[in-house]
């Protein structure tokens, strides 16, 4: 199952990437913080590490790390304009309850 993009997100990532000039993908992770008690990671990659796993979406690489893979099982990060805003939208189905703001999880 792993983790996936949408095409919308694929697009911005990879538009970024060109940009930047540099790079494989993102990484994806996440880590003790917030209110609700874990927030995403979110980074370009330019080199995976040992124990990285690699799924890739649209032609875009997506690593991480197998403690966050536990967190992250059936994720799709998606880019969404909404208004004037726009962003990353975790689409994660272990999510049991977040914070108001959207910044933080818990599963």
């Amino acid at each position: 199952m792993g983790v996936t993009l949408s095409e919308s997100a694929a697009r911005h990532v990879s538009s970024f990437i060109a940009k930047r000039g540099k790079g494989f993908g993102i990484r994806l992770g996440v880590k003790t913080s917030g209110c609700s008690g874990m927030a995403y990671k979110l980074e370009f990659v330019d080199e995976t590490h040992g124990e990285d796993l690699v799924f890739e979406s649209h032609g875009v690489k997506v690593v991480v790390d197998p403690k966050s893979l536990v967190y992250l099982e059936g994720t799709e990060l998606d880019f969404v304009k909404e208004g004037l805003n726009e962003g990353f939208k975790f689409n994660n189905p272990n999510v049991k309850d977040q914070c108001g703001c959207g910044e933080s999880f818990n599963v």
